[in-house]
């Protein structure tokens, strides 16, 4: 049994990775503000997501594995330069911002245990250990490091044991869909999906297969590889869905009863961990933020350097030392500076983190429709094109998603 664990860790890369570092800060602001504003209402968003997640991350994961090429570069190919302006105007501002969000998020908690010294320069500490990170860890080092950074969310799978919970509530609010509406109600589903299902998922996750595959040394048909990558976005996805179920029944569970149904600081989020910590639940939940902002921002940073890089034909990855991909770390880099100077504004940690999720809400739609457009395209694809069970869900996640970033605008401005 343990030989099959150790086994199956080392087999996990990019999926778990990525599925790891979508509850990011940005996701631990938003979940906690919807069970801590709608209690159980929100639960069922979990399994609602969570085959969309999927096979939206295995097209794009697949799409490298066949082309062996990035998503920027199969752009470059396949379609016209100002459709590739076009996605970066849509995504990339949206990921700087994020990362700024992050850093935010993570010096006001960091602030939190240390009040002597501003959260605005932990954000700088965090932006400077973090650009390290990127330039002087290899791939395997780096990957080592992401992996064991995503066992810091665990700890939401203990509270809501430790608090008196009606289950059969818990149960029927996850199965049956709560719908309301409202715009505060549809603010947070929109900020749900955008969140769980965000566009620089996409851009890493592309990025990432070939940099697991080149490093590995891979010689198995693209059939086995397949499946090795099916297996690890899989449990990755399972993995990331259910920290956000019980992110939000931990809030749901803590925060609504007391009252607390709008997060404005990191002190009131820090308080839906106090049934397993007590006193210390701010240092828990500082822990938490921290250690999946340190997962998520080079992710986050990478997706970005990754994908600019393809477009212009940059050496790149993180086994590739500075003076070989110059380019690729300057842009990493310089995009968590831009993201730093954008966690100075007067936005609250949790506004910032909560408006990034809403961001990538509008902004997902138009990628989930490149992906189901460029994977059933034969010039691109050959024979590895959608079968139809996932062209059922892909479409089904476009539909869902745009009716949400819809319903959002008419709620606004009609």
């Amino acid at each position: 049994m343990l030989k099959k664990t150790k086994k199956l860790w080392r087999l996990l890369g990019p999926g778990f990775i990525t599925g790891a570092s979508d509850d990011d800060p940005s996701g631990i602001a938003t979940y906690s503000q919807a069970g801590a504003q709608f209690g159980l209402k929100t639960l069922w968003t979990a399994w609602v997501t969570l085959p969309m997640m999927i096979v939206v991350l295995e097209m794009f994961s697949r799409l490298s594995l066949v082309t062996s090429r990035g998503l920027a570069k199969n752009l470059r190919l396949h379609y016209s330069k100002w459709f590739i302006y076009f996605v970066i105007i849509l995504t990339l501002p949206a990921i700087v911002f994020n990362i700024g969000a992050d850093l935010a998020g993570m010096g006001a908690v960091a602030n939190l245990m240390f009040p002597a010294v501003s959260s605005s320069v932990f954000s700088a500490i965090f932006a400077i250990l973090i650009i390290m990170l990127l330039v002087y860890f290899s791939y395997e080092r780096m990957a080592a490091t992401l992996k064991w950074l995503c066992l810091a969310l665990l700890v939401y799978f203990v509270v809501p044991f430790l608090v008196k919970q009606d289950w059969l509530e818990v149960l029927k609010h996850t199965a049956i869909p709560t719908i309301k509406w409202s715009r505060d109600y549809i603010y947070i589903i929109v900020a749900i999906i955008g969140t769980t299902i965000s566009p620089y998922l996409f851009f890493w996750q592309s990025s990432m297969c070939l940099e697991h595959k080149n490093h590995r040394k891979l010689v198995m048909k693209v059939d086995a590889q397949m499946e090795e990558m099916q297996l690890d976005v899989n449990i990755g996805m399972v993995f990331s869905n259910l920290a956000m179920f019980f992110i939000i029944l931990t809030a749901a569970s803590v925060l609504y009863p007391a009252g607390v149904t709008n997060i404005e600081t990191v002190e009131q989020a820090a308080a839906a961990l106090k049934p397993l910590a007590g006193e210390y639940a701010y240092i828990l939940f500082a822990v938490g933020v921290i250690g999946t902002g340190l997962l998520s921002i080079p992710v986050l940073a990478g997706s970005i350097a990754y994908f600019l890089s393809d477009m212009f034909d940059w050496t790149v990855g993180i086994d590739k030392k500075w003076s070989e991909a110059r380019n690729f770390y300057l842009v990493g880099g310089g995009a968590i500076v831009v993201g730093f100077i954008f966690s100075l504004s007067e936005l609250t940690a949790i506004e910032a983190l909560v408006y990034t999720a809403v961001a990538y809400g509008v902004t997902c739609p138009p990628m989930i429709a490149l992906i189901l457009h460029m994977c059933n395209n034969e010039h691109v694809m050959h024979h590895h094109t959608n079968n139809w069970v996932t062209n059922l869900i892909g479409g089904l996640a476009l539909v869902i998603t745009s009716l949400a970033a819809l319903a959002l605008i008419l709620n606004y401005f009609v």
